[in-house]
């Protein structure tokens, strides 16, 4: 049987490295994920957010041996983050460091290196290291998926300080947990998730046929993620 096995190069990627004693109580009090559910075999998907619940930042939190690897969004943005983190070490015990770019890789097919995209099955995995002996597709077509699943991908799809998780549906995409306790921004995300208060979405759309007042958001051949009114 022949091997269908591919990967994709994925675009501007970063990566923030957190080591010391107090990483993992560091993150916990931080993201909209719980830290307990990372594991050497698995990626956490979580977001950073401002104290009134907006969005700042989306990441995969990764665990090594000796810290945890957050895979961000690369160039300014990973500098952006790495200054949000340090503002908030205070007194613990840990160090951060940046690189602004980094390669990163969806990989597909039985024999994938790397591990599952949390966020759904049809991401494939996502690895640092290039895949020997397989053949490598265009972004776009990892992009393309992506947008027909409605998931959001960062700040091009996301307005950072002015987005909501439930307005991507995040929690869907497993980048929150709702049993973690007290997080920046959790008051508000759990407001709106048990009220039922967003009133637009990240939506697929056409983009022969976008709708009237709808915030079109990035896009791809021809489909688009463009926030609409419910």
């Amino acid at each position: 049987m022949p091997d269908t096995s591919f990967f994709t190069t994925l675009k501007n990627r970063g990566l923030i490295r957190i080591e010391g004693k107090d990483a993992h109580d560091f993150l916990q009090s931080l993201i909209t994920n719980d830290m307990h559910n990372l594991g050497v075999d698995n990626i956490l998907y979580a977001c950073l957010l401002t104290p009134q619940g907006k969005f700042l930042f989306d990441f995969f939190v990764h665990k090594s041996e000796d810290a945890y690897l957050l895979d961000c969004e690369g160039g300014a943005r990973a500098q952006d983050l790495y200054k949000r983190l340090s503002m908030y070490r205070l007194r613990a015990d840990v160090q951060i460091s940046a690189e602004d770019n980094i390669a990163v890789y969806a990989c597909f097919g039985p024999n994938a290196p790397g591990l599952p995209d949390p966020r759904h099955t049809d991401l494939g995995k996502r690895s640092f290291q290039k895949p020997d002996h397989c053949a490598e597709r265009p972004f776009e077509e990892w992009d393309k998926r992506r947008i027909a699943l409605e998931i959001p991908d960062g700040s091009r799809d996301l307005v950072i300080n002015k987005s909501t998780m439930d307005e991507a549906h995040m929690d869907q995409i497993n980048a929150i947990s709702y049993d973690k306790g007290c997080y920046i921004g959790q008051e508000l995300t759990a407001r709106m998730h048990y009220r039922g208060l967003g009133k637009k979405h990240l939506k697929m759309v056409r983009l022969s046929d976008v709708p009237d007042r709808a915030e079109l958001r990035s896009q791809c051949g021809d489909i688009g993620l463009a926030l609409v009114r419910d």
